[in-house]
Formats: structure tokens, sequence, C-alpha cells
């Protein structure tokens, strides 16, 4: 049985829709921020999987997937603004540098593990940043260049097997990570109120016109079509495969960073995070829906294993490096509970664990909250996907 492209995006905004309705019911689901398309997608393919049992096997058409995942990383882009990092001041380049190490470490462990292991290193990196610092967005997109590069067909469930362990771990450890730092250093429960708002893009818009909509639009679509014929060119003349979302990225934040100092168009918003949050719904529900459940279990104890190591190791980082390096104080430990989210999960993660924290000791951390979404959505990924690109073409 198979289903044509505008099939499988009916029945792809279906079950974002029924993940979001389950979202609202069990609690555990919001607790642990488990995004609505990995719930409603992962049911789906454990569906698919139960029916090739009676010899019913269904086949979605992928045609759709990769223009919803362009459009997502594009968005990536236009948030890279170089302002941001003059403006966050010596904290958030602080913070910044040690995100960057992260992604660096999260790779060698992984690598290092599976070879341990006898298994390939491209297994290491779906393990490693890709999965954890990247999420399941960047896990699903890296895991099917490793299956496009190098033939492994199990490369995106084992990418979206450990970025959901990650997902749930990092919920579980940043709040008593933060709680264990404030306790052991008989931490001062205090703020630093001095620090400036960040991003100058942001405005107290929540509506939009027509035409600013169709601006955006027109924007990001011009974006991926120059990301497209750069990708390509580059693989071209280089030999090493750079992914269209990739070089789409690329020049989203090159325009980004021009129209900055020359001030060319208006950016709004609003539609821009509407964009951003519809691709990555229905590209992440269409990836999770086709996955091949079964494949996992050639590497599961493996996987397992390098995944407790990972969690380890980056509660470690967060109390002896992280933690010492932005200041060794209430502000510092509100952001190891962030790390903790997006290290091992994702930016909805880390804002969780911070409120969490902040709920507890009753103060509002604005460093915190200004650093660490900005650093683990946005500006990781400068470093975190040439760096996982590069190591992928690598190992393939």
């Amino acid at each position: 049985m198979s289903f044509n492209s505008l099939s499988v995006l009916a029945i792809s905004i279906g079950v974002l829709l029924f993940g979001m309705f389950l979202k609202t019911k069990i609690n555990f689901l919001e607790k642990f921020c488990i995004p609505a398309p990995v719930v409603g997608g992962f049911l789906v393919s454990i569906l698919v999987w139960f029916l090739t049992f009676i010899d019913i096997n269904i086949e979605f058409d992928k045609s759709l997937q990769t223009p919803f995942m362009v459009v997502f990383f594009s968005v990536v882009g236009l948030s890279g603004s170089a302002r941001l990092l003059k403006v966050g001041g010596k904290l958030l380049l602080i913070y910044l540098a040690c995100c960057w190490a992260m992604a660096i470490m999260q790779n060698a462990i992984g690598i290092t593990m599976m070879n341990a292991f006898g298994l390939n290193s491209l297994y290491g990196i779906l393990s490693g940043a890709v999965a954890l610092e990247g999420g399941h967005g960047n896990a699903i997109a890296f895991g099917g260049m490793v299956e496009d590069l190098s033939g492994l067909s199990n490369a995106k469930v084992v990418a979206i097997a450990a970025a959901t362990f990650g997902l749930i771990s990092g919920s579980l450890l940043g709040g008593p990570l933060c709680r264990y730092l404030i306790l052991k250093y008989k931490l001062e429960i205090k703020t630093n109120e001095d620090i400036q708002d960040i991003d100058p893009l942001k405005h107290n818009i929540h509506h939009a016109s027509y035409q600013e909509f169709l601006k955006s639009l027109f924007l990001i679509l011009c974006i991926m079509c120059i990301g497209f014929y750069i990708s390509s060119l580059f693989t071209k003349l280089s030999g090493y495969s750079l992914p269209s979302y990739v070089g789409a990225m690329l020049i989203a934040m090159l325009i980004r960073n021009i129209n900055d100092i020359f001030n060319i168009f208006k950016l709004n918003q609003y539609t821009i995070d509407t964009i951003s949050e519809l691709s990555l719904g229905i590209f992440l529900t269409m990836a999770m829906m086709s996955l091949k459940i079964n494949e996992l279990s050639v590497v599961a104890m493996p996987l397992l294993i390098t995944l407790f190591v990972q969690v380890v190791v980056l509660v470690l980082f967060a109390i002896f490096v992280v933690f010492r390096l932005c200041g060794k104080n209430y502000d510092s430990a509100i952001m190891c509970a962030g790390l903790m989210g997006h290290g091992l999960g994702a930016t909805p993660n880390a804002v969780a664990n911070m409120n969490a924290a902040c709920n507890r000791y009753s103060l509002f951390s604005k460093p915190a909250f200004l650093i660490v979404p900005l650093c683990g959505s946005v500006l990781i990924d400068i470093v975190a996907i040439p760096l996982n690109t590069y190591l992928i073409n690598i190992f393939a």
C-alpha cells in the first residue's frame, strides 16, 4: 500500500494535530516537552511496523520532506545575527564557547564508543551532537544524509532513538543538577539584573498581514533556491556532500547579517516563526511516520551504553566547566539546568528546566533566559552543523 505526496501531506497534518491533542491529555508528554510530531509520528511508525506482521507493507512518498526541512533550516539561519554576539556580552561568548566544545565532545565520545563496539563511526556521530545537541530535527536531517552517503538503512531510526533518550534524560536531570550546585556551593539566591535584552529582531508583534506573510515566504523560498544551487555547486567542485539545508542555512545567515548592516528590508518575526513551526512540524511528522523501528535492534545495546556515557560526561562537564566559567553563582546554576535541556534534547526542554528551577527558588534569572535559548537554538549550529556535515563526509 503506497501513498502519494499529497496524501502523505494530508496524513502528516492529521497526525501532527493528533500528537498535539495527546500532549494536552497525557501529562508525561507535556512535562518532558516531547514534540507533538514525535508523539504522533512515532505512533504511526509503530502501527506500520505491526502491520508488516500481517503482510501489509505501507510506503510513504517522501518527496515533500526535503522542502519542508530546508524551510526550517533557512529560518534557523535568519536568526543567526552577528550582532547578538556583541550585545550578549562576555557571558554569552563564554556559554557559547562551552556549547561549541560540547558539540565536539559529544561527537568524539560517540565515535570512540561505537568504534569500541566494532561498529561504524557514523553511528557514533548520530549518537553524538547530531541527536543530542541537535535534537529530533537534526537527527532526521543528518540521519537521511548518512543513509544517502553510506547505505546504513537504520541511520534515521538510530538518530531518533538517541534524540528521544536525550530529550527525556535532559528533562529529568536539569532541575536536580541545578539544586545540587546551589546546595553544594551554598550559592546566594540573587541574579544579575543589568544584562540587556539580546535579540534586536524580537518585537511585540503577534499578528501579520497577508502581504507580510507573503514577503517572508518569498524571502525564504529565494534563500532555499540559492541554497540548493550553492550546495550542489560545492558538492560538484569539492567532492564533499553539502546537504541543501546546510547551504540554505548559511545563505540565510549571510542575508541576515547583510540586512543588519544595510537595513534593506524588515523581518517580521511573527510570520517567520509561524513558517518555522509549520515546516518543522510537518517535516518531523513525515520523517517519524516513515521510520523502520525493527532496524534499531542491530545497535540497541551499544547505543544505550553510549548514550549513558554521553549523559554522565555532560553532567560532569556542566559541574566542573560550565558552572565555573559562567560565574559559579545562581545564574550559572540555572544556565547549567538549561544546558542539560538543550545539550541532550532541545531548547524547549532547556526553558522548562530553567522555569522549574527559578520557580523553586522564587527568582527569575534574566541572563539565563536570554542567553541559553539563543545559544541552544541558533548560535550553536554555526559550529555544530558544519562540523557534523564534515565528519559524516569523512567517515562515509
